[in-house]
């Protein structure tokens, strides 16, 4: 898929990101860029995003980045550093592959809110099942 309203489209499916407010806004070669707008649905009994909500974000973009260009990639591990709290009202994660191997993939993702601030490093695996 290369056109972004068919990859949306296609995407729409991935429900539990979906109805959860997540947005791809871009992708390229190995690339995608998710936004999520904070509403109070994400926010934890401390008011802050709830860390739930940041990793749903980052994975959605592992998804799509690792998916869109050729359908088959599923996680093997994922590991999450949270590095402060939002002040903004828009979170945005943006993947990228660090290695894309044969059976495997390995990708970063950082998430920032709109206000600049980095939020969240996630490092993720991918198995390639087709």
């Amino acid at each position: 898929m290369e056109d972004l309203d068919e990859i949306r489209e296609f995407f729409a499916k991935d429900r539990f990101a979906t109805e959860n407010g997540a947005v791809i806004e871009a992708v390229g070669k190995n690339t995608a860029t998710v936004g999520m707008k904070i509403e109070p649905r994400h926010r934890n009994a401390a008011g802050i995003v709830m860390g739930g909500a940041i990793f749903t974000l980052a994975d959605f973009a592992f998804a799509v980045a690792s998916n869109h260009e050729k359908l088959g990639t599923v996680s093997l591990n994922a590991n999450i550093t949270f590095l402060r709290a939002s002040k903004g009202d828009k979170l945005i994660a943006t993947a990228e592959c660090v290695r894309d191997g044969r059976t495997t993939c390995y990708y970063r993702v950082s998430v920032t809110d709109n206000t600049g601030a980095l939020i969240a490093e996630i490092t993720t695996s991918g198995y390639k099942t087709s």
